[in-house]
């Protein structure tokens, strides 16, 4: 069974990884190089990819700059210590998984892939609305609807294991697998020297998993 894993060098995405290769898929893996803040994601990408193994790791650039909307994307200030206000926030990135999912797509076609891991997650978000069950139903939708191998085989499926997982479980179902957590970036606004910022949502909901997991956070923190 081969899969196209989407790898963004995440805690979330890293997981994923994992768990494809406990059940016996062979990966390939595909990050973006969308114009983020900066790039120090990527090389938690690559560092993962190769302490986990991988069949293939693709780096796809794009620049969605160009489009801009988002604190990840445009000169927007990142908030901080604001995890699980009312709305979506600033640094929701328009139609990201979309895209994503759209040229993993293509990718796992080219690779007669019959499955695309995704680690988005539903529970403990920043409620991004392309991280919720209902879009992946529909993503799925466009898949059987609108590519050869979606006519002819129903393929390839959207598999997003930790959709409805805490990120404490996301994280001891990691550890159990021997995911190093130290390799992986989650912080939405690092320094120059990649220390994790400590109260942006991601910081703010990578934290509370390890302490709910009872795990040692990893994670090199500019400040508490």
């Amino acid at each position: 069974m081969k899969a196209v894993v989407l790898l963004s060098g995440g805690l979330d995405s890293a997981t994923v990884l994992a768990i494809a290769k406990r059940e016996g898929r062979s990966c390939c893996a595909l990050s973006f190089a969308y114009g983020q803040r900066h790039g120090i994601e990527l090389a938690a990408a690559q560092r993962v990819a190769q302490s986990i193994g991988v069949d293939e790791h693709v780096v796809f650039p794009m620049d969605l700059r160009l489009f801009g909307g988002s604190a990840l994307t445009a000169e927007i200030d990142v908030p901080k210590d604001v995890a699980g206000a009312a709305g979506i926030p600033v640094t929701y990135v328009p139609a990201r998984n979309t895209i994503f999912l759209s040229l993993a797509l293509g990718y796992a076609e080219t690779r007669e892939a019959q499955e695309i891991w995704i680690g988005v997650n539903a529970v403990d978000f920043s409620g991004y609305p392309d991280c919720r069950p209902e879009f992946l139903d529909a993503f799925q939708r466009v898949i059987v609807t609108g590519t050869r191998s979606g006519v002819e085989h129903g393929e390839p499926r959207i598999i997003a294991p930790l959709v409805t997982m805490s990120k404490a479980d996301i994280i001891r179902r990691g550890t159990s697998l021997g995911v190093d957590y130290s390799l992986t970036h989650s912080c939405y606004d690092p320094d120059v020297r990649g220390l994790a910022c400590g109260h942006c949502d991601s910081c703010i909901l990578r934290k509370r998993g390890f302490e709910e997991a009872g795990v040692a956070d990893p994670t090199r923190y500019l400040s508490s």
